[in-house]
């Protein structure tokens, strides 16, 4: 496992306390990028940029950096209606994963946004086990009905709950291999 950040954490639920997730824009690229520029400036000097590189991981290639910019333009123009369009405009947004890290951190806060606005709910991230998930979004772009049927078991109408929320930014970092420190508990 690797180290937990502290510094991208404390933005994380800095963007939750401040009110500052009330400025930025729901189910957009450029709110997904205003979500990566404020989790990880101090960071990455690519923050909240799309990348300009091809990227893999575990051997899956994602959508070609030529291309991305159209590729955004269209999810961006998918439906944001029901659970099942937003799971799948979810799905297209990993399949491009925009930037060079923290999509995923990045993608279930953009997530859980689109859910709030459009059903009033999310996702209660702390009851979705790690393995189930992780392998759900790897086969996700050839059938996204195993995602859904796991985050739609866990959704909550509790989406002004910090503790909740704070929980779920928590379990986001633990999806992608972080954990806490002795020092960041």
């Amino acid at each position: 496992m690797k180290s937990l950040d502290g510094k991208s954490l404390e933005k994380a639920f800095k963007l939750f306390d401040s009110g500052d997730i009330d400025q930025i824009e729901v189910g957009t690229t450029h709110g997904l990028q205003q979500i990566h520029l404020y989790l990880f400036q101090d960071l990455y000097d690519y923050a909240g940029k799309i990348r300009t590189v091809n990227i893999s991981k575990g051997g899956f290639r994602f959508a070609n950096a030529l291309y991305l910019n159209e590729i955004l333009v269209k999810i961006e123009q998918l439906s944001e209606n029901t659970f099942e369009d937003i799971i799948a405009k979810y799905v297209e947004m990993n399949i491009a994963h925009p930037f060079m890290e923290g999509n995923g951190r990045s993608m279930r806060i953009w997530l859980d946004m689109m859910l709030k606005k459009s059903l009033h709910r999310m996702v209660n991230w702390q009851f979705v086990d790690k393995t189930l998930y992780l392998q759900a979004m790897e086969r996700s772009p050839i059938n996204d009905l195993e995602l859904r049927t796991l985050l739609q078991a866990h959704l909550t109408d509790q989406t002004n709950n910090r503790e909740l929320i704070f929980k779920g930014i928590e379990q986001s970092y633990y999806y992608e291999g972080y954990e806490k420190d002795e020092d960041n508990q």
